[in-house]
């Protein structure tokens, strides 16, 4: 048990099942950057409260200094016995300085040290997701800029409903993504909390100033008690709660991308880039990176759903249940930032057909135009709504188009019907009436672009 950081009082060796079983080596490995940072910072701290000497603070600064350089030039090599990070880094540390790396760990438990690490990973991570966010509305933005005025159906319940923009619909991904990264900033004020000096649970006996350790680390605070310190996962939990909530307007973004790129909609087509073919079929081109866009939502969802469960019945304080919070943290953001990646190059890359969205518009989506007609004229809503209803069934049963019903058709419907009701039949009218905040019409989706880049950058 000679790299261990516990065993005085044990008397054998673990069994061999059981050891890899609990240890986590294998994936919480690539704590070590944020490891090695939180240690240099509590050698100093232990300096300042005279517990150990300058020189000594020096000496494994040094230390791990040179631990950080061996890992980054990826020569760095594990032992068995390595049963998680802090004892690799802590086992070389102890090689290369000697005697005084015993020192590094005085007061502090593995405890408040992984939970130092996992926040610093997170605050890391949340950055690296709020730039990738960035990124797909940029695409987004782009393409709506190209497209203010391409006219294209909206649905509800995948019937057509009324017509729009293809770019009212990129713009509507923006503002979910917008919200996503105003949940990261959010959730920022609650991971880049320090738990370093709350010990195994207890606190630290050491008169460690807490503050100015968390402030040389980069945090905004620190943790106001020590038991919850080191059995707070809450943070993961939201972090994770984000990436399901991207995960989830990545699907509906997905799902709208392999609808219209079908060749019954050909909305749009997805570069081949972002696209495969079938081992069978030689003229198939399939959607595959938005498709995998979708499944990896049931990933995300699956994690913090994973997570929840594991610390839904935990008594205070630490518990070795929590050590299945990494493998989750770690898959859903790996598997979020490639996602993201993917999503915004099949985005930026993608050609839109307007003349195919244009064919696919249908006079009888105007209907609720000519019930705004019928209430221009004085018509109380409710029954504008009826009588544009019994003309849409009236150019059902003639078997016609609702543009093309004649005058007397319209006169029969209502007497407030005029010739004036052909004006109504103009999509890009329709569209352009639609000018509040918000609202579909060119107009208002150019100050949504606007607003939006602002925030983007």
């Amino acid at each position: 048990m000679a790299n261990k950081l516990w065993g005085g009082r044990f008397s054998g060796e673990v069994d061999a099942r059981m050891r890899q079983f609990q240890d986590s080596i294998s994936f919480d490995v690539r704590l070590w950057e944020v490891d090695i940072a939180g240690s240099k910072a509590y050698a100093q701290a232990l300096a300042h409260s005279g517990i150990i000497t300058q020189k000594e603070s020096a000496q494994l600064i040094d230390g791990l200094e040179q631990v950080f350089d061996e890992f980054a030039a990826g020569k760095f090599e594990l032992r068995e016995g390595d049963e998680d990070i802090h004892t690799a880094v802590e086992r070389r540390l102890k090689e290369i300085v000697g005697d005084v790396g015993g020192k590094l760990h005085t007061g502090r438990s593995r405890n408040d040290q992984v939970a130092t690490d996992n926040r610093l990973f997170c605050r890391a991570a949340s950055a690296r997701l709020h730039a990738q966010l960035a990124a797909l509305q940029t695409a987004l933005i782009a393409q709506a800029e190209a497209h203010t005025e391409t006219l294209m159906p909206a649905y509800t319940h995948l019937q057509r409903a009324q017509p729009s923009t293809f770019a009212h619909w990129c713009m509507a991904y923006v503002w979910q993504l917008q919200r996503d990264r105003e949940r990261l900033d959010d959730a920022l004020s609650r991971i880049n909390i320090s738990p370093l000096g709350a010990g195994a649970l207890a606190g630290n006996p050491f008169k460690l100033d807490r503050a100015a350790l968390a402030r040389e680390l980069g945090f905004d605070g620190i943790t106001q008690n020590s038991l919850d310190a080191v059995s707070d996962r809450d943070y993961i939990i939201e972090l994770l709660f984000i990436c399901a909530m991207i995960g989830v307007h990545l699907s509906r973004l997905a799902e709208d991308m392999v609808i219209y790129s079908t060749t019954e909609f050909g909305f749009i087509t997805l570069a081949d880039a972002y696209s495969t073919g079938s081992s069978l079929m030689p003229q198939k081109k399939n959607p595959d990176s938005m498709e995998l866009t979708k499944g990896k939502s049931g990933r995300l969802i699956g994690n913090l759903v994973a997570v929840l469960t594991v610390m839904k019945g935990l008594p205070m304080t630490y518990n070795k249940d929590m050590q299945e919070d990494k493998q989750a943290l770690f898959d859903s953001l790996d598997t979020l930032e490639l996602t993201l990646d993917v999503a915004a190059g099949a985005v930026a890359t993608l050609k839109v057909n307007p003349h195919r969205m244009l064919s696919a518009l249908d006079p009888a989506m105007l209907a609720t135009d000519v019930a705004e007609y019928l209430v221009r004229k004085g018509v109380p809503f409710r029954d504008a709504h009826h009588l544009a209803g019994h003309a849409v069934a009236l150019s059902e049963r003639k078997g016609t188009r609702l543009d093309l019903l004649t005058l007397e058709d319209w006169r029969s419907v209502s007497e407030h019907f005029g010739a004036d009701i052909a004006k109504v039949f103009d999509y890009a009218r329709s569209v352009a009436s639609r000018d509040v905040v918000g609202g579909t019409a060119p107009k208002s989706v150019r100050a949504q672009i606007k607003a939006a880049r602002k925030l983007v950058g």
